[in-house]
């Protein structure tokens, strides 16, 4: 089943990184928003979102991200485990989080956990593409949106969804800071560093092959396009 994704594969493995990986992407989201430095550009619309519904940030990262998924239909994506896994493990997890973390706190401590969620954010990435069992509904409506338009790259798609999301939850009251752009200019070399780290490789008989495409970093999906019907994983967008 393409829901599912081809476990047959070094499932524990696989199945292990993908749960640790989105854990770990909600945890650096949580200390992300403690640090109150700026967020990345969806989670920027996350909170913003979060405080004109006065819902949870968790319950809002779910709901956009089952929104964004229902978008896949038309673009005639194919969503695997760890898609599904992510609109519903993150969102729970940056929840407990935040619960757990104290905000405020002196400026230098602040800078650590922005530093940290950053660094681990690029990790958590590294993990759940790397289990091949599926990108995040953000990074497939880009791929989708690419893989329909074949002469638009992934780089300017990613720019003008993210540009958008950003905007609207600065509007919204979303923290725009320093961490937003230490975050723009961090993720690309974390994910190229930790995404070719924790890759499981492909098995090598082809009945055995896993039906989701490579983890690549957005510098290289450029001059590759995928094909139509296909999720190929870019750096991360939650």
């Amino acid at each position: 089943m393409a829901l599912l994704g081809n476990l047959r594969h070094r499932p524990v493995r696989r199945l292990v990184q993908l749960y640790l990986g989105l854990g770990l992407y909600g945890v650096s989201m949580a200390l992300m928003v403690r640090s109150d430095l700026g967020l990345d550009p969806w989670d920027v619309f996350h909170q913003g979102l979060s405080e004109l519904t006065e819902l949870s940030f968790g319950t809002v990262t779910i709901g956009v991200g089952a929104l964004v998924l229902l978008l896949w239909i038309p673009l005639r994506q194919r969503p695997g485990l760890g898609t599904v896994s992510n609109v519903v493990v993150i969102g729970l997890v940056v929840d407990a989080t935040l619960a757990l973390l104290p905000s405020g706190g002196p400026l230098g401590v602040r800078i650590a956990m922005l530093v940290t969620g950053i660094v681990a954010n690029g990790a958590a990435t590294g993990m759940y593409l790397g289990a091949r069992l599926g990108p995040g509904p953000r990074d497939g409506l880009m791929t989708g949106f690419v893989a329909r338009r074949p002469g638009w790259s992934i780089r300017l798609v990613r720019t003008v969804i993210e540009v958008t999301v950003l905007a609207l939850g600065w509007l919204l009251g979303g923290t725009v800071g320093l961490g937003t752009v230490a975050y723009a200019l961090a993720i690309g070399p974390l994910a190229q560093l930790f995404i070719p780290l924790f890759a499981v490789p492909e098995a090598a008989g082809p009945d055995d092959a896993v039906p989701e495409a490579a983890a690549v970093d957005e510098t290289a999906a450029d001059d590759a396009a995928p094909t139509a019907g296909t999720a190929a994983p870019v750096a991360p967008t939650g």
